[in-house]
């Protein structure tokens, strides 16, 4: 007989953590640490979030590092507004579709598009920080140079790794021969120098200087496409959002060729509906959300290359949507996206990717996520300078009549989606999670829990959570019950079960600051090695 799981069984006793001063959440406890000791040193949200991030290199090496790309939504307060900027730079320049095959868009020096995080960080830091680029990096120099203790997802995604990664430069600087165990102390001097020289002479020391020359020169050396022109012509775009309303708030993503409004296009058929008629977590709610995500995925594929006007007369235009969630009739269909002749296989693009959520005592807010694609990107390394190269281009196809085809100068349509929610003109809402297209979806979930069923803010990310798959495959977590898994099996949806925290639905952080009194709940993720950490 199944007992009736407590809210403690399905939320989890992890505690939102709260401030008045500042907040970091971020998917490493030591990364977060290093934001909130900006703050604490007079750095603002701007500042923090390029420590986080550098720090994030360090510790987080697998999910992300300054040769990755990204992107980030902020919320302004002096000016009372959100902006958007993006990092992930074009195809390389002289890419040739001809030469490469799809297995070399997944490992090896034809996998990577020009590094953008370092100009990303730079950007947003140098545009509204307060401290000098070269202090916010300080932390990240002290970890790499003094090590950190590695944790048992460190272990897991090192060991993962190991089988699929040949370069010898890698497997030295990460000691591909050792039994990894949780507790054991890894240095990174090569990485340590690399970001204290960046301290010392700026961005340019990658992005035209002897950094860059070194990459270059390994890239290139091994059939790569990535050339000085590429790394020079590197220029983060500044954008406003896109937004749509739900309920007295407006969500806020970045503009298209992100793919992030799928996010919106749910939150506004799932407004239409009043949650206050359905159970938490019952099997109606779990059914009407996950129907309203797969039709939302389903015109996002087939929009996915839209410009701002149409897809904010896609968001405008929901009747029809609307009807069709409430019809009960089983919604079957892609959740990820379609190649030419069929769906396309992302089986070896592994959701790791990572997300940064921080808020000031002045009322900004960043959410930032960036990654290297799969663990540890392309498996590719610059010797002797801890720079492990990004694998972006196994998000494309490689076939001319795709319309995610790969081509030399395109800017990539990428599907995170870091979010700022306002309401009143202040920013009320940071969050932001990995998970490849889950991140279109269990944002989602984590916002219906926030906003629609009042959860605090932690609770709203320990909720039980789904990744749906294409056709009518939906993996969820087992802090579901039985009796509500087979309802939802009789509604139509093919049932996986995954463990109660399972990573496989993403690493969200969050930040929320109450508009009132200015008080900040920061909230992060168990099912990674999350941490939110107060100023």
């Amino acid at each position: 007989m199944e007992q009736k799981k407590t809210p403690h069984d399905l939320l989890g006793g992890r505690p939102t953590v709260r401030s008045m001063n500042g907040m970091v959440a971020a998917a490493q406890p030591l990364a977060a640490n290093a934001g909130a000791e900006i703050l604490r040193k007079g750095g603002n949200a701007f500042d923090a979030v390029a420590a986080t991030t550098a720090a994030l290199n360090v510790v987080e090496p697998f999910m992300s590092g300054l040769a990755g790309a990204g992107g980030a939504t902020f919320f302004l307060a002096t000016e009372s507004k959100v902006e958007t900027v993006d990092f992930i730079p074009p195809v390389p320049a002289g890419f040739d579709a001809n030469q490469v095959d799809k297995a070399k868009t997944e490992s090896g020096p034809n996998a990577s598009v020009t590094p953008g995080n370092l100009a990303g960080w730079y950007a947003l830091q140098s545009r509204y920080g307060r401290l000098g680029f070269d202090e916010v990096l300080q932390p990240a120099i002290r970890l790499a140079e003094e090590g950190f203790p590695v944790s048992s997802f460190f272990v897991a995604m090192t060991r993962g790794s190991v089988g699929r990664i040949k370069d010898l430069e890698w497997r030295r600087v990460f000691r591909a021969e050792q039994d990894w165990q949780p507790g054991q102390v890894l240095k990174l001097p090569d990485l340590a120098a690399t970001l204290a020289q960046i301290a010392a002479d700026g961005t340019g020391y990658l992005y035209g200087g002897a950094l860059g020359e070194k990459l270059v020169s390994r890239i290139q050396s091994a059939g790569g496409a990535i050339s000085m022109a590429d790394l020079e012509a590197v220029s983060p775009i500044w954008e406003a959002p896109i937004s749509a309303p739900y309920h007295n708030y407006r969500v806020n993503v970045p503009p298209p060729p992100a793919e992030s409004f799928q996010v919106l296009l749910s939150l506004r058929i799932l407004e239409a509906f009043n949650f206050k008629d359905l159970d938490l977590l019952s099997a109606d709610h779990l059914d009407l959300v996950f129907r309203v995500i797969r039709i939302a995925a389903g015109v996002r594929i087939q929009n996915n290359q839209k410009d701002r006007a149409e897809i904010d007369a896609l968001l405008a235009e929901v009747d029809v949507l609307v009807t069709r969630a409430a019809d009960g009739e089983p919604v079957i269909g892609p959740t990820e996206n379609w190649a030419s002749g069929g769906p396309f296989d992302h089986s070896a693009l592994k959701e790791h990717t990572t997300s940064i959520s921080v808020a000031d005592s002045e009322g900004n807010l960043v959410c930032l996520t960036q990654s290297l694609g799969s663990p540890y990107g392309s498996g590719v390394m610059v010797p002797g300078t801890g720079v492990v190269m990004n694998n972006f281009l196994n998000w494309g196809d490689l076939d001319p009549s795709s319309p995610n085809v790969i081509t030399a100068g395109q800017r990539l349509a990428m599907c995170m989606a870091p979010s700022i929610t306002t309401a009143a003109g202040q920013g009320v809402l940071s969050l932001g999670t990995p998970g490849s297209y889950g991140i279109l979806q269990t944002t989602v979930q984590a916002m219906v829990g926030y906003f629609d069923y009042g959860l605090e803010l932690q609770n709203a990310i320990n909720m039980p959570r789904a990744r749906l798959q294409d056709g009518s495959e939906v993996q969820i977590e087992n802090r579901v019950g039985e009796s509500t898994r087979k309802a939802l099996e009789s509604l139509g949806h093919r049932i996986t079960v995954l463990p109660a925290y399972s990573w496989a639905t993403g690493g969200m952080q969050a930040v929320s600051r109450d508009p009132e009194s200015g008080a900040l709940a920061g909230a992060a993720d168990n099912r990674r090695d999350g941490a939110a950490v107060p100023a």
